[in-house]
């Protein structure tokens, strides 16, 4: 009954924002609910289905931060090691204090590419580096790397996408790969998320979603000339909400960390600027009264919204893929007001 009334309510809520896209919800036993709503191509009426793959946006930096712990765990790399002693790029006016723990957890101070604080429209950013221009990592970095520090280094948290950027091409130089590759080899094959992946937008594979803008006069556009050809390490990858899941399953059996280190990703080092909300190493995390009971990820690009979420009170999953700008935030609460606090 339980189950029944769930997918009602999650089917008059997708139904209400005018949702595109797919969610899963997934307790100890058995899926609880699976459903897709909308299209993942709306000039050729191809409904979105539980295989379609999705963007994520940042919800990709876990995977990053995956990365680093692994390295850090086969001592090519510390949590301590300064940003100028493990990256050969010029920063010259970055302080030399920078360790990777701050990058991890966004307190590096230093200037973003698209600081959210001042800014608010993703594509200003191509006028003078056009999104066609992106494809690898080093390319990013005539955003930002002459730039000046924006805060003291530890001051607070400031989310900051040019900080992962920077984690990425460390993962580069550290593991003698490139950055799509190493996730592929030692997160994506681990995990078994065979439908993951770093694609290119001029170069998607089947069973894609393209990522739709809605105007308020009714029109719309995909998000083609909205972001990076390619995606990196602060986020651009696309998955399914089953291979999220994996992911999930993977981190809490210890199959891509030992013990250790997956404890170090989920530790709550920062306060964020919400109430009860923390940072770990790419992670979001909850706590209710001295316990954590929330780790989660998310990502916001134009064309794309994502919400996933594990809760360890209960050992539920939660992943909500959208190819629409906003949604997936209003789908994820219905979910938490109605599955994760009634079994909580």
């Amino acid at each position: 009954m339980l189950e029944a009334n769930v997918v009602k309510r999650i089917k008059a809520a997708m139904e209400k924002i005018d949702f595109s896209g797919t969610v899963i919800v997934q307790n100890p036993n058995n899926i609880v609910v699976e459903k897709s709503y909308g299209f993942a191509n709306r000039s050729e009426y191809l409904e979105n289905k539980v295989d379609t793959r999705f963007g994520i946006a940042s919800g990709c930096k876990l995977f990053t931060s995956i990365a680093i712990c692994q390295l850090v765990e086969r001592g090519k790399l510390s949590f301590e090691t300064k940003l100028q002693n493990c990256l050969d790029i010029s920063l010259p006016h970055f302080d030399s204090s920078i360790s990777i723990h701050h990058l991890l957890t966004h307190t590096s101070g230093i200037p973003d590419y698209f600081d959210e604080e001042v800014m608010d429209d993703f594509e200003v950013l191509w006028i003078k580096y056009p999104m066609y221009t992106i494809r690898r990592l080093e390319d990013f970095l005539p955003l930002f790397q002459q730039n000046a520090m924006k805060l003291q280094v530890g001051e607070r948290f400031h989310y900051n996408n040019a900080g992962y950027i920077l984690l990425g091409l460390i993962v580069e130089q550290a593991s003698n790969l490139s950055f799509s590759d190493y996730i592929q080899e030692h997160i994506f094959n681990k995990a078994g998320m065979d439908q993951s992946g770093y694609f290119e937008f001029d170069a998607l594979p089947q069973n894609t979603a393209l990522g739709y803008m809605d105007f308020s006069d009714g029109s719309w556009k995909t998000n083609i000339y909205s972001l990076p050809v390619k995606g990196g390490s602060d986020g651009g990858a696309y998955t399914t909400v089953k291979d999220m899941i994996k992911l999930w399953d993977a981190l809490i059996r210890n199959q891509l960390l030992s013990v250790e280190y997956t404890k170090k990703l989920f530790t709550p080092y920062v306060k964020t600027d919400e109430q009860n909300s923390y940072y770990g190493y790419g992670v979001w995390i909850e706590k209710k009264h001295a316990n954590i009971n929330k780790y989660h990820v998310m990502g916001y690009d134009p064309g794309v919204s994502f919400h996933s979420a594990y809760y360890p009170e209960n050992n539920y999953k939660v992943v909500v893929c959208s190819n629409k700008s906003e949604g997936a935030y209003d789908i994820m609460k219905e979910i938490e007001n109605e599955i994760i606090i009634v079994n909580g």
